[in-house]
């Protein structure tokens, strides 16, 4: 079984719900059996990701999460990086510090390395541009990104596509998105991910940030079971948009409405003004809701 819970459903922006963080669980009976999955795996890890998981790990069948009202961070045991954004990388200071110093002993002891995974293009950035200030100085040496991490770089591209597995059944195809544009599509690194069962065939498409780009992931959309597509409530379609407007996404077809699952959004979710979204689409994600991607 694989399962994913959303530490939180708003935008980079929001206040009444966390950043659109993801938490991807492997099981082999099911959660209602296990206590701890059998492998865990973030799908980012943003600014407010700890306070998220700090929640998170007070809900019932998260217990795991919890290590004497402290986030247990060695069970977070991979985090798949889609792109720079703070609501996306901002919390991975904290799990790196908390591993290396309050899980560990320091830091050349063989303290607990979650894997990190990404595209070589957002790896080869990720240190100097966004780690580096808050994790290089360390008592009596400089670090480097290896020291906290076991790192996992996929190479992805127009023709090509990075895959990694969990429990040799799940696979994450890794595909680039149209999230931010320097001078043309796709030149800022970013990436989604789309999940097969290869056991039954069953796939689950995870947009992460893009504009709207249906052309680009419209097979993958069809074939799957469930989607999870960012949304953007209001604004102007053009060169300055950076997520998919709800507008755009009613363009969709209707099978693949029914099945797509909205998150990213602002605070005015639930203003009534939106509230078709609920019969449109699969509806608003719902944060720490374990949703069951895989049986």
């Amino acid at each position: 079984m694989l399962t994913l819970t959303f530490l939180g459903v708003g935008g980079a922006f929001a206040k009444r719900n966390f950043q659109s963080n993801a938490l991807i669980e492997a099981w082999s009976t099911g959660p209602e059996k296990q206590d701890t999955p059998d492998d865990t795996l973030l799908i980012d890890f943003g600014s407010t990701g700890p306070l998220a998981l700090y929640q998170l790990m007070r809900q019932p069948g998260f217990e795991y999460l919890n290590d004497n009202d402290r986030i247990n961070y060695p069970s977070i045991r991979r985090i798949l990086v889609t792109h720079q954004h703070s609501d996306h990388i901002g919390g991975l200071e904290e799990l790196a510090l908390m591993n290396m110093f309050v899980f560990g002993n320091g830091p050349d002891s063989k303290h607990f390395k979650p894997q990190l995974i990404s595209s070589d293009a957002i790896l080869l950035n990720l240190w100097d541009n966004s780690l580096k200030g808050g994790l290089s100085a360390i008592p009596e040496r400089v670090a480097l990104l290896q020291d906290y991490f076991f790192i996992l770089s996929l190479h992805t591209g127009a023709k090509e596509r990075g895959r990694f597995q969990l429990q040799k059944r799940y696979e994450f195809e890794l595909f680039p998105t149209d999230h931010l544009r320097i001078q043309h599509p796709y030149d800022w690194p970013s990436v989604g991910t789309y999940i097969t069962d290869r056991k039954t065939g069953e796939s689950v498409f995870f947009s992460s940030d893009t504009k709207f780009d249906y052309q680009a992931y419209s097979r993958m959309m069809q074939d799957s079971k469930i989607n999870f597509h960012d949304v953007q409530l209001e604004g102007k379609t053009g060169e300055d948009a950076v997520h998919a407007l709800l507008e755009e996404l009613q363009t969709m077809p209707e099978d693949v409405k029914k099945k797509t699952y909205l998150y990213h959004f602002g605070d005015n979710w639930d203003n009534g003004k939106y509230d078709f979204v609920n019969e449109e689409f699969k509806g608003f994600a719902e944060q720490h809701k374990r949703y069951v991607l895989f049986e």
